[in-house]
């Protein structure tokens, strides 16, 4: 058998016995962008926090038409993989932040992840030709955890609270590059990727000096945190649990396979149909991530860091038969939502405007509006994730010795 095949009998196999996993994470807190939001963005635009033109992103019909039965800002037509993750810890499903002043109080965790949140602060990328909200950025969001932090701990110890907390943390970077990749600057998003790797991480290390898992070492330092004023930040909460996922394969995204419409044959990979070189410029940013997170996992040996593979569990329905997945084959890179052209996708008639429509089955497409996935799509990613098949190590390893994977 050929290794994609073995790789798929595989998972199939595994996530056939997969159940519930009982008496592991109690809650769990989720940052990054549209691929974990759930309702902060459009909860920012309706009060005026956020500027858009038009239509803001997901809060429109047919957007959550597949499980929840109307907009949630969610950009798919259903469940995010994020909303998967705590289900399958027996959790309910996250509510973002800025949702209302309850978030938390009733446990289970807050998501904190907004539409186009890039890893970079805006005079980063301004100055390398790009944009930026650095009221949603990913040190905004962790800034809003900070916050919350006293609340959450109100009733029980932070170190009782967080010790049995995950934290989802991504991924980030894609609204960084999009900028430059959209706007065929490549050599801009290039740019950009040891930045955003170097961000991603200083983040985490921040994070993880703030929830007081140990001392960073001196030489580590990260400069806003150095100094007798950084002691008043070290108050001891708990190992933290992480969950780091890397970017999906954005060669196979219908938005960048409609820009680079008519590209040169050999720019196509051709099993899967996908833009090789931006797949490469993906698997790039995967491997500086995860070098990364082994520097930092040594730096805390006492804090689980797990790497989620976003871009094989994703690839997997992509590269091999869709069919066994359940999907259409001859509509594996083609959106269900959207207004026309080969892969479905026009930026001035996206998904939610009036000339637009959706498939009539959205669980036969991997694809929703051509920048995001499907609820079935993000469904057998979560699978994959929580098999362990695609995190490393098991995303399972840290949960209580009561947790079992069957």
């Amino acid at each position: 058998m050929s290794l994609p095949i073995v790789a798929c009998a595989l998972l199939l196999t595994a996530l056939a016995s997969s159940q519930f996993v009982d008496g592991c994470y109690t809650s769990i807190f989720a940052f990054g962008d549209s691929l974990s939001d759930t309702g902060n963005y459009i909860s920012l635009t309706s009060n005026g926090l956020l500027q858009y033109d038009g239509i803001p992103s997901c809060s429109v019909p047919p957007y959550g038409e597949t499980f929840f039965r109307h907009p949630t800002g969610r950009c798919s037509d259903g469940r995010l993989i994020i909303d998967f993750i705590v289900e399958q810890f027996g959790l309910p499903l996250v509510p973002p932040y800025s949702g209302g002043g309850n978030a938390n109080r009733g446990g289970g965790g807050v998501n904190f992840a907004v539409v186009g949140a890039p890893a970079l602060t805006e005079d980063v990328l301004q100055s390398n030709g790009s944009y930026s909200r650095d009221n949603i950025s990913m040190m905004s969001q962790i800034n809003m955890f900070k916050s919350l932090l006293p609340s959450i701990c109100k009733t029980s110890s932070c170190d009782e609270i967080l010790d049995k907390s995950l934290i989802v943390f991504g991924p980030f970077g894609g609204d960084d590059y999009a900028s430059g990749i959209l706007n065929k600057r490549v050599e801009d998003a290039h740019r950009l990727q040891p930045l955003v790797i170097n961000a991603v991480a200083s983040a985490i290390e921040v994070s993880l000096i703030l929830l007081g898992t140990q001392f960073m070492p001196f030489k580590n330092c990260h400069a806003l945190f150095c100094g007798d004023d950084a002691m008043q930040e070290l108050i001891k909460l708990g190992v933290v649990n992480l969950m780091v996922p890397g970017m999906l394969p954005d060669g196979c995204i219908g938005v960048s396979l409609t820009v680079y419409y008519g590209s040169n044959e050999e720019d196509y990979d051709p099993i899967t149909g996908c833009l090789t070189w931006l797949n490469e410029f993906a698997q790039k940013h995967n491997e500086l991530l995860r070098k990364e997170l082994t520097r930092i996992q040594e730096l805390y040996p006492n804090v689980s860091i797990t790497y989620a593979d976003y871009y094989n569990a994703g690839l997997l329905l992509t590269i091999l038969s869709p069919k066994k997945y359940g999907f259409n084959d001859e509509s594996r890179l083609i959106a269900c939502c959207g207004s026309g052209g080969p892969y479905n996708v026009d930026d001035d008639a996206k998904c939610g405007y009036p000339s637009s429509h959706a498939c009539d089955d959205p669980s036969s497409y991997i694809q929703w509006d051509g920048a995001h996935l499907t609820q079935a799509a993000y469904q057998w990613i979560a699978k994959g994730l929580l098999s362990g098949l695609y995190t490393s190590p098991n995303i399972t390893a840290s949960c209580s010795t009561s947790a079992k994977w069957i």
